[in-house]
């Protein structure tokens, strides 16, 4: 099967690509993605979110795990992943964020060209359907709808008076004017038609409605093997479906988007990579490019959970069981109330010293308890606020553990490697701790599920023991034009032809805040890179 452009991935990069490049009807595209068609009930109900993450069983989610971390006392991570067309946006929180203005102008400094922020910004604007309307910084006409969150809890907005009461002004808009403040999150959520209330996933907002279109192959339930190459040039792919092998074509190019652990995976996979990772694996070395798999970056979040002494909160008690049944049943028939929530209704962009110029903490505070990502479960009702390190110094990386398509990449995320990240993340939970004691919240505060007695060596102690991932690697494919890049940036593989990477691995540093919309506004670009500078 020959084709223009094949992508590998139908995260949320894969599906922008598919839907703008398919758009000119002179060149067929195909998109291939290992999971299903991103249409079921736990995707589209927002509050199904509480199901997916913690992988058990494993719906949409590729439950991945860490190896030991060392600086985690020895744990594995979890790393719940998307597993269906639209990635990680269809399981993840719905939280539309897109960093600080100053990340992107960092990218650029550190050798990604054209990325800065006056540079990206028309690409945001373009992506997002804005229920607040259009202004210098927002679209209201994108695929992508973002809307204010149709019924928050009263405790969420209880957590932001709490914040003022320590010092942190209030925020209307995280994607405003300023970052810094505590607010209610915008939420990639229909706000109109039939599909109000329910998530708008990136396979919503872009592919399902084009996927008829005659020049678009959507191939679900297939697993990209290897690239293809010939003469310094991609070729095409090689995938496993149902069934059996096929070798796809590509005649312009292949792109990637298989996510910051599955594409540095497939390059490798494909003899694409640092000489000495391909050989111990016996994989016969087809370019050497020393950056892949390297430079992972991922948010180390710490979670502090309450039992709730008000009901008017997510438990897993029956009374609260019937509570979410009930919003079930009302979130049917309009669109609203406790089922259309993220969950993660409110949070904050903290600075720890008043003198730093852009906040370096994130808070997200959860209607519920999450105790190891909600596969540890609790039957009371309750609340849980966190707090994560926004620009953190310790650096992981991606391999493989064999060369089988099946098998997990070996994830070494590298967590507190560094210990101004430690430090940074202690003072995070003195300032959340300080918050949760403060007289708007009081109402709610129950037990704490986990006290640590109050000295630093005991909050270092807990942080260890239970700190982990808030779901947002990147970095493993980082373009620039040094040695240990992996693309240039207009995201082609240095040193071959027709092959791009292009989702979240490309990024060079970890921006300030929630991932996806950077991820879809890389997309955005980098089709039109295509459309105009084929590889």
């Amino acid at each position: 099967m020959q084709f223009d452009y094949i992508i590998a991935g139908g995260g949320s990069a894969g599906c922008v690509l598919a839907a703008r490049l398919s758009e000119d009807p002179r060149v067929t595209v195909c998109l291939i993605e290992a999971g299903g068609m991103g249409r079921s009930f736990f995707i589209r109900a927002p509050a199904m979110v509480a199901a997916m993450v913690p992988g058990r069983p494993p719906i949409h989610n590729w439950a991945l795990h860490t190896v030991p971390q060392a600086g985690l006392n020895g744990r594995r991570g979890f790393q719940p992943r998307g597993k269906a067309l639209g990635g990680s946006s269809a399981i993840n929180a719905m939280l539309y964020v897109r960093g600080h203005p100053s990340d992107f102008d960092a990218w650029a400094d550190l050798g990604a060209e054209g990325w800065d922020w006056q540079s990206v910004l028309p690409w945001f604007r373009r992506s997002e359907g804005n229920a607040r309307g259009a202004d210098d910084l927002h679209g209201a006409t994108g695929p992508l709808q973002v809307c204010d969150q149709s019924a928050p809890r009263k405790i969420t907005e209880a957590f932001v008076r709490a914040c003022a009461e320590v010092q942190i002004p209030t925020n209307p808009d995280f994607n405003g004017a300023s970052q810094e403040g505590a607010g209610l999150y915008q939420v990639t959520q229909f706000h109109q038609g039939a599909r109000k209330g329910q998530r708008c996933s990136v396979a919503a907002a872009y592919l399902h409605q084009v996927m008829r279109r005659p020049n678009l192959t959507v191939l679900t339930g297939a697993l990209v093997d290897r690239i293809t190459l010939a003469e310094g040039r991609a070729t095409g792919l090689i995938v496993q479906t149902r069934d059996g092998e096929k070798s796809l074509t590509a005649r312009r190019e292949v792109i990637v988007a298989a996510g910051s652990f599955g594409s540095p995976a497939l390059l490798l996979r494909s003899g694409i990579g640092p000489e000495q990772e391909l050989r111990v694996h016996g994989i016969a070395v087809a370019h050497a490019l020393p950056g892949v798999g390297q430079n992972l970056q991922d948010h180390l979040d710490y979670t502090i959970s309450h039992h709730s002494r008000r009901p008017d909160v997510v438990g897993l008690n029956p009374r609260g069981l019937w509570r979410l049944a009930k919003a079930g049943w009302r979130w049917r028939k309009t669109g609203a109330g406790l089922f259309a929530s993220p969950m993660a209704e409110g949070g904050a962009f903290v600075k720890s010293r008043a003198d730093l110029p852009v906040p370096d903490l994130q808070m997200h505070f959860v209607i519920g308890i999450v105790d190891q990502h909600m596969r540890k479960l609790h039957l009371a009702d309750g609340f849980s606020a966190h707090v994560c390190v926004l620009r953190p110094e310790s650096r992981g990386s991606v391999g493989l553990l064999d060369a089988n398509p099946a098998s997990p990449p070996r994830i070494d995320t590298g967590f507190l490697s560094d210990p101004r990240d430690l430090a940074l993340l202690m003072r995070g939970a003195r300032i959340t701790e300080s918050l949760l004691a403060s007289p708007a919240l009081a109402p709610w505060v129950g037990k704490r599920l986990y006290p640590h007695g109050g000295s630093d060596a005991a909050l270092e102690a807990d942080i260890r023991a239970r700190a982990d991932t808030i779901y947002h690697p990147v970095g493993t494919c980082r373009m620039g034009q040094d040695a240990l890049a992996v693309v240039d940036p207009a995201l082609r593989v240095r040193g071959l032809a027709g092959l791009r990477v292009v989702d979240a691995s490309v990024m060079p540093r970890l921006i300030g805040g929630n991932t996806n919309a950077a991820c879809v506004m890389i997309a955005e670009r980098a089709a039109e890179m295509i459309r105009r500078r084929p590889s």
